[in-house]
């Protein structure tokens, strides 16, 4: 059996097409991990393609079974390959958070979908598969056994121009409720974590001296991230992940954070405007405490991806003009801005398709860098120019300069990804939403 597993990519994050610079992509997990599932006694063979990494030439691609993931923004791409495919007469299956988020929509074009976390399922569908008994559906159990995560199979990912092979996942799901964020619709408010002595000894494996965690929210069982990141301080590692604000009360974790290898964190500021984090269910963002995280972090030697979103109901045009002075004042190491995206199956998207606001649902523009909805106290034009505006504003060559200058943290990421999304922020104009909406139907 031969099983091609594919990541498709828009034209704005895609190989030689995007504006993404390759040496800002670490290895994502999502494929590794589907093939260090599969059943030995299959006897498959396994190869992996990421659409921002390299280029898929899909008529010398040959195989059994075609497995497909996808995030919103990349769910017609991935379509367009099942169509391409279920003609040559290949099984299609597809899986990730779309599928996840509309399995109905999803099997209209494919022959099967797994939704949530596949690691039980996954083995079971290939299984089906070589018996013809293939079916329509894979749901996950209510509860899945974090012990059995195994590792992943990096093999496939040799030599594809990742800044990084070695990535991980310690935690799974997130326990708070965001209005607009799909992490709690895929996993079911659950929130888990693999025993620590599984992660430290996948973190052994990995060759070098960086790493990366991938967990959404691995800080929000502050006792379990503690134990984690000090049995790590003997590896000597390198590591950058993300966090979410209430790490400012948690003095003890940034301590032992500095000691494991910390070295970068990203983090969803989302808004300063406190009023708007409230109307996302996210009121333990407090603004007030923004600064002093920066400071505690920046004293321990972490730098900071700030994320900043816009276009919540209760912003204005000045929210652009408040978020680039505390990117600018705090400071930021690297700020990324994104427009609020109302992905189906949130709660967010419900209530805006209910008020009648959606303005699309082509969902190759649900990319966060798009205004697919009518924002509340601006027009949806005000709010993509203050997008663009902002974007070119934070990356325009002074204030470059003059993060790197001021930061102490991780230089060397710091200069190249400043760089990168410097060169981001410029081709940004090229994939508007003209270009975009139609980008899927090309598979070259």
């Amino acid at each position: 059996m031969k099983i091609v597993l594919i990541s498709p990519r828009t034209a704005m994050y895609r190989y030689r097409v995007g504006s993404f610079s390759l040496f800002l992509r670490y290895a994502p997990l999502n494929l590794v991990t589907l093939a260090s599932l599969v059943p030995p006694d299959l006897e498959a063979r396994v190869e992996i393609y990421d659409e921002s990494v390299e280029r898929i030439d899909r008529e010398s691609i040959s195989a059994d079974l075609v497995g497909l993931t996808a995030i919103t923004g990349t769910s017609f791409r991935a379509y367009a390959y099942a169509d391409y495919f279920r003609t040559k007469g290949i099984t299609v299956v597809m899986g990730g958070p779309h599928a996840t988020l509309l399995p109905h929509e999803a099997k209209k074009r494919v022959d099967a979908v797994v939704v949530g976390h596949a690691y039980e399922t996954w083995p079971q569908l290939l299984r089906d598969f070589k018996l013809g008994r293939l079916k329509e559906f894979y749901y996950p159990p209510r509860n899945i056994d974090f012990q059995t995560v195994p590792n992943p199979d990096r093999r496939h990912l040799q030599g594809k121009p990742f800044i990084t092979l070695n990535s991980t996942q310690a935690v799974f799901g997130c326990p708070n409720t965001c209005e607009f964020c799909v992490t709690p619709v895929i996993c079911r408010s659950q929130y888990e974590q693999r025993p620590i002595k599984d992660v430290i000894n996948e973190i052994k494996m990995m060759p070098g001296k960086y790493m990366t965690f991938v967990d959404p929210s691995p800080i929000e069982n502050p006792h379990y991230a503690t134990d984690l990141y000090r049995a790590m301080i003997p590896l000597k590692k390198k590591w950058t992940g993300l966090a979410t604000t209430r790490l400012v009360e948690c003095k003890e974790l940034m301590d032992v954070m500095e000691r494991s290898g910390c070295k970068g964190l990203l983090i969803g500021f989302e808004s300063l405007s406190q009023s708007s984090n409230n109307g996302i269910k996210k009121r333990f963002n407090s603004v007030d405490k923004y600064y002093k995280l920066v400071k505690e972090l920046h004293s321990r030697g972490i730098a900071i991806m700030g994320c900043f979103v816009h276009g919540l109901d209760d912003d204005d045009k000045d929210c652009f003009n408040r978020t680039l002075e505390f990117v600018y004042t705090a400071p930021v190491d690297l700020p990324r801005f994104t427009i609020c995206v109302p992905f189906p199956g949130t709660p967010f998207f419900n209530r805006l398709k209910k008020e009648n606001r959606l303005l699309t649902e082509n969902w190759t523009l649900y990319d966060a860098q798009h205004v697919v909805f009518r924002p509340q106290k601006m027009t949806a034009e005000e709010l993509d120019d203050g997008h663009r505006w902002i974007w070119e504003s934070a990356y325009s060559f002074p204030h470059i300069i003059e993060r790197i200058c001021s930061s102490r943290c991780f230089l060397e990421f710091v200069f190249l990804a400043n760089y990168g999304y410097r060169r981001y922020s410029k081709n940004m104009k090229i994939f508007n939403a003209s270009f975009m909406e139609h980008d899927w139907k090309l598979l070259d």
